[in-house]
């Protein structure tokens, strides 16, 4: 039950990182310079709590010759997902940007499970877990875009879909949110052979870091961050980086514990009940949405879903 209400927990902050960073951007005026803000926040908060807890931050070097390649890279993952979903927004809108990585998550996540691939602990795919997954797809559709197909943001929702290459910027998605699944189970793994979680969320945000500030280098032409220190500005503009170092933490533990599409899942199930909590209150500066009664039956049905999931 521990598991469950980590991965739910975990999921719930997610969006609440997503409207601090948001304001962090209106201030900065970069997407992705708010994202290296958040980044380098969370590796600090990570090293600190990776000192703390295992009173070091060495690895042995042998496991770069002993350990796949692969295992380095969930953190430059991270960022291809992260920058990807900044790059589809202005193609596919708000709500496609969101359903279309879900799709990918949750097949690669499956296809994970069922293969045992990243040295996941493997749980074969069968027709209960199949339908699981397709009432988990079905709830975040009746949760994210149901209401903008019935009311005023129709029209706009429309005009998006029907982007130039809409078709290629979908499967992009997809590609992005397979890769996000992909990084979860990498980091799972880091973590076994690491013994240590904390140890393999500071190397993902490690790595992530690190390319981000290359890529603000490079696209920015410097890094201006003048803007956010004024005193008008709320204290957890800053705070970020901690959650989205919560949530990658999170993911390390519980994928060698419940596999990757459960995890995924979990996680999955408590982001989106957590963003529209965020949109119905509007937290953290965010616009205020009121839920609509479809939505909250979508979020029932993700639930059916997990069960499903959970239980086969």
């Amino acid at each position: 039950m521990l598991p469950i209400l980590l991965g739910l927990t975990i999921g719930f902050g997610l969006p609440l990182q997503t409207a601090i960073n948001s304001k962090l951007r209106k201030i900065v005026g970069s997407p992705l310079l708010s994202s290296m803000v958040s980044f380098t926040v969370g590796t600090i908060f990570l090293t600190l709590a990776t000192l703390l807890l295992t009173h070091g931050l060495m690895i042995n070097l042998l496991l770069f010759k002993q350990q796949p390649w692969w295992i380095w890279i969930g953190g430059l993952l991270g960022v291809i997902y992260l920058t990807g979903n900044i790059v589809l927004f202005p193609y596919l809108g708000s709500v496609q940007t969101v359903i279309m990585p879900v799709v990918g998550q949750l097949i690669m996540s499956m296809l994970i499970d069922n293969f045992g691939w990243f040295d996941s602990p493997q749980h074969t795919l069968n027709l209960v877990r199949l339908g699981g997954c397709a009432l988990v797809f079905i709830g975040v559709i009746m949760a994210v875009a149901a209401a903008s197909l019935f009311k005023s943001r129709r029209k706009q929702f429309d005009t998006v879909s029907k982007s130039p290459h809409r078709f290629l910027w979908q499967l992009a998605g997809i590609f992005t949110g397979m890769l996000s699944a992909m990084q979860t189970a990498i980091n799972g793994h880091l973590g076994v052979v690491l013994a240590s979680a904390e140890k393999a969320a500071l190397i993902s945000f490690l790595v992530g870091t690190v390319a981000l500030w290359l890529l603000v280098i490079i696209r920015e032409h410097g890094i201006h961050l003048k803007p956010a220190f004024s005193t008008s500005h709320p204290w957890w503009i800053w705070i970020g980086g901690i959650i989205g170092a919560l949530f990658v933490l999170g993911n390390a533990f519980l994928v060698p514990v419940i596999g990757t599409g459960l995890a995924v899942v979990i996680v999955l199930f408590g982001m989106i009940t957590g963003s529209l909590l965020v949109d119905h209150f509007g937290w953290l500066g965010a616009d205020r949405i009121l839920i609509e009664p479809i939505q909250l039956l979508g979020i029932i049905v993700m639930l059916a879903g997990v069960i499903l999931i959970k239980l086969f």
